[in-house]
């Protein structure tokens, strides 16, 4: 019996060795002494600002509460969170350890508010809770991936918003005694684990593993960048063919939050390239955080007349468009703005597939072409790239 005893005793104490040994969060603060630079880039960013709390920061909130609108029911002082501030912005309100989304969200493209209540039939997770905002926490849903360190049992974190250690994991022994050993580097992962940095939070999924705790989780629960992905978190199943929720028939996503689904299946992924190869999270003067402006940073890699193409001898002879226009530039063929985000306002896809006009049409789903040339259609469009002479006919015109 004390045999029994003592060696229990010894496995609670290294339990509780290897514990205190295990590195821990600390927050994003820890980082900004010796990373002052890059720390005061990130602070700027939506990464950092996505949560705001209103009452700290009542700027944050970007309409005008004190015009009268039906759609909005709760006041400025219901509002504990604010998320968003780009395309969209929703409210959050405090109800013992949870938030809940109130049911009104402001287009900030159009400048007007819409309702807020995600309907039966779209994300995954609706049929396991109740039609009622209130009924529906944002623990689950939403700020798993709007925080660093979120614990399922306490509802706690460690910071609201994309900090340091979500990309970087635990940072106390870094802090402690900085080293490139202990401390989660991405651009020192290989690429899928690298990638997978970002995936975790910009891919529609489900957990492996739910409920989890008694609950149905949006964001893979577990999850600490340097693991494998895959063993927490399954991105949406689609088959060709079908237009979901989730997806247009050729695969490509049909909603904001795909670019891990879309950019898995790209040419890209497959020949090692990262998120990080285009955009630096730590913030940047360009849009989307890009390392360089759109079509100077893609012409690095696919200059004309290169192995990579485009196969011509200037972009102009490429795009048929003329230098300047906006027809020329790479993303608006290859990354067309068709993945919802709110009513008519679209996000860039990350297949870089050029989405021919003809197959579009057959799918029933929209093109590259005449999501700038919205006064022709599909047919027009594939008449036009028939006498593009300087591309296989197949390619771009079937």
């Amino acid at each position: 019996m004390i045999g029994k005893t003592v060696r229990a005793f010894a496995v609670t104490l290294l339990a509780a060795a290897l514990h205190a040994q295990a590195p821990q969060y600390v927050g994003s603060s820890a980082c900004k002494t010796c990373h002052a630079e890059v720390y005061g880039r990130w602070s700027k960013t939506r990464m950092a600002n996505v949560v705001r709390d209103a009452r700290e920061h009542p700027e944050a909130i970007i309409p005008d509460l004190s015009k009268p609108d039906p759609l909005v029911t709760f006041r400025k002082e219901d509002i504990a969170f604010v998320y968003g501030s780009k395309w969209k912005q929703r409210y959050f309100t405090k109800v013992g350890d949870d938030y809940f989304p109130l049911g009104a969200q402001w287009d900030v493209t159009n400048k007007v508010w819409r309702p807020y209540l995600v309907q039966s039939g779209t994300d995954w997770w609706v049929p396991f809770y109740p039609a009622d905002n209130m009924k529906r926490p944002t623990g689950p849903t939403c700020d798993g991936c709007h925080s660093v360190n979120y614990n399922v049992q306490t509802k706690k974190v460690t910071e609201w918003n994309v900090g340091c250690e979500k990309c970087h994991g635990p940072g106390s022994e870094h802090a402690d005694r900085p080293s490139r050993s202990n401390i989660v580097n991405p651009a020192r992962l290989d690429f899928v684990h690298a990638n997978d940095v970002c995936i975790q939070c910009h891919s529609q999924g489900r957990p492996l593993k739910n409920p989890i705790e008694g609950r149905y989780y949006d964001w893979p629960v577990g999850f600490v960048v340097g693991q494998n992905l895959k063993d927490y978190w399954q991105l949406e199943d689609h088959t060709l063919g079908q237009l979901t929720f989730t997806h247009f028939p050729d695969s490509t996503g049909h909603k904001n939050r795909m670019q891990g689904n879309d950019f898995v299946q790209s040419v890209m992924y497959t020949h090692g390239v990262t998120c990080f190869s285009c955009h630096d999270m730590h913030g940047t003067a360009n849009n989307a955080d890009l390392l360089k402006p759109a079509s100077v940073m893609c012409l690095e890699c696919h200059g004309p007349g290169s192995l990579n193409g485009p196969h011509a001898t200037t972009v102009a002879q490429h795009t048929h468009h003329e230098p300047g226009s906006t027809g020329n530039e790479c993303v608006n063929c290859h990354m067309p703005r068709i993945e919802q985000t709110i009513a008519d306002v679209n996000v860039r896809s990350h297949t870089f597939r050029f989405i021919a006009p003809a197959e579009a049409e057959r799918l029933k789903m929209p093109n590259s072409c005449n999501t700038c040339h919205r006064d022709k259609d599909a047919a027009w469009a594939t008449s036009a790239l028939k006498q593009w002479q300087n591309e296989s006919p197949w390619r771009v015109a079937n």
